[in-house]
């Protein structure tokens, strides 16, 4: 099914889409998406939506199992506490993706902005996952609590960092990689443990970095050709010395 968004106000869009959705359709394509919020927010259907254009704020929250695809750029609040599915962006994305997490993946080939990644969390065997293809401003990981955030930086301009400030400020689980060298300054605190990634940390990214790839027609080995590092929080309560005795 094919919807043309233009000039269709975001509640008229969301409707059609939901109306298509209960109507049994699995594939939909959306032409001339401008700004529109809250594509596929709540749905938990296994349909696929492919969107042209640039999709507004808060693209698939608390969505649990559709296959969203941007074919350019997106917006902020990306993945806002989605539960399950996959979200892929072709393009750059904006702020504040995959807040409060906690299940499926984002998967973006360009740059991101701010705050990305901010309380993500797991659950037993719900583990999300959000690839970075370029880099990513302040505050990524923070508070962090589960989950697996991978920065690649193939993109941006020479010496640009991979990361900006306040990289996993209050991290309190799950694991950050970061492919190549960064400045330890852009690290916050001491609660977090930074090393090298071990044979055994790439044979586990290795399938996330795998189906990036495939998204994305991206060489695998090449990416891993080159180190990563591993960040990790020393403890669940990195700040508890600090509030209570």
């Amino acid at each position: 099914m094919r919807i043309d968004a233009q000039g269709l106000h975001y509640r008229e869009l969301n409707h059609m889409i939901r109306e298509a959705v209960a109507g049994g359709e699995t594939e939909i394509e959306l032409d001339h998406v401008n700004g529109q919020r809250y594509i596929a927010d709540g749905i938990e259907r296994p349909v696929s939506i492919t969107i042209h254009g640039v999709p507004g704020n808060d693209l698939g929250a608390f969505m649990d199992g559709p296959s969203v695809v941007v074919r350019g750029n997106a917006q902020d609040v990306i993945g806002n506490t989605m539960n399950g599915g996959k979200i892929v962006i072709h393009g750059h994305a904006g702020d504040v993706l995959g807040y409060g997490m906690r299940g499926g993946k984002i998967l973006v080939r360009g740059d991101v902005g701010y705050r990305v990644g901010i309380h993500m969390k797991a659950y037993r065997s719900q583990v999300p996952v959000l690839i970075v293809g370029g880099t990513t401003a302040d505050f990524l990981g923070e508070y962090m609590a589960g989950g697996i955030l991978v920065v690649l930086g193939l993109t941006g301009r020479q010496g640009q960092p991979v990361v900006g400030d306040y990289c996993a400020t209050g991290m309190h689980g799950g694991m950050i990689y970061l492919r190549g060298g960064v400045d330890p300054s852009r690290i916050a605190g001491d609660h977090v443990a930074v090393r090298e990634a071990t044979d055994d940390d790439l044979r586990e990214l290795r399938p996330h970095l795998a189906e990036y790839c495939a998204e994305f027609g991206c060489d695998v080995e090449a990416i891993m050709a080159r180190s990563f590092l591993r960040l990790a929080p020393f403890s669940h309560r990195p700040y508890g010395g600090k509030y209570a005795a």
